[in-house]
């Protein structure tokens, strides 16, 4: 796989090559050892490409996760322990949340990575909420973000998001005092 997109928030390209360039040099290594085309594994049923062979999202986010293991990258969760001083007085819940967390895709040295070939919520929430979340948790420092560009979720099932989608918005969102320094690398095969 090639990377074919680099966008920084919050001075993230900037600052993850001064504090961690080591580590994102076993990421781009990582990115660049992916084979895609072995993942291209995926029939289509959709109507509008019935037949066609797509690359498989979970085939490719198994791929990473060996990947990354190999290197010492860990997953990270946060267990949650969801308040109810906020319900209403006659609010009676029938059952309260058990076991909820939240999970980190690879950890290491402070420096946070989630891999996404989902839908475009997922990316937004990664980068603007979770990251954020484990940065107060004093988990992670920094964040890298790894999706696809269009070019390449063009030839995954429909609904996947893309770099192109996500930078335009996180350009037109600006930054917040909140947010912490992010890369989002965009991948093509």
């Amino acid at each position: 796989m090639i990377i074919a997109g680099r966008y920084s928030l919050k001075g993230g390209a900037t600052q993850i090559r001064i504090k961690y360039g080591h580590l994102l040099r076993e990421i781009e290594d990582i990115i660049h050892g992916i084979d895609a085309h072995s993942h291209r594994t995926k029939q289509s049923e959709e109507k509008t490409m019935p037949g066609s062979m797509l690359y498989s999202p979970v085939s490719l986010n198994q791929d990473f996760k060996q990947k990354f293991a190999a290197l010492g990258w860990k997953k990270y969760k946060i267990s949650c322990e969801y308040p109810t001083t906020y319900y209403c007085d006659d609010y009676v819940p029938s059952a309260q949340a058990k076991g909820a967390f939240r999970e980190m895709d690879f950890l290491k040295e402070r420096l946070g990575v989630e891999v996404q070939f989902g839908k475009y919520a997922f990316m937004v929430y990664n980068v603007c909420a979770k990251m954020t979340i484990f940065k107060n948790h004093s988990i992670i420092d920094m964040g890298v973000e790894i999706v696809p560009v269009k070019n390449f979720a063009d030839s995954m099932s429909t609904g996947v998001s893309y770099f192109e989608q996500f930078v335009w918005d996180l350009d037109s969102r600006g930054e917040a005092d909140i947010d912490i320094p992010v890369l989002i690398l965009g991948i093509d095969a």
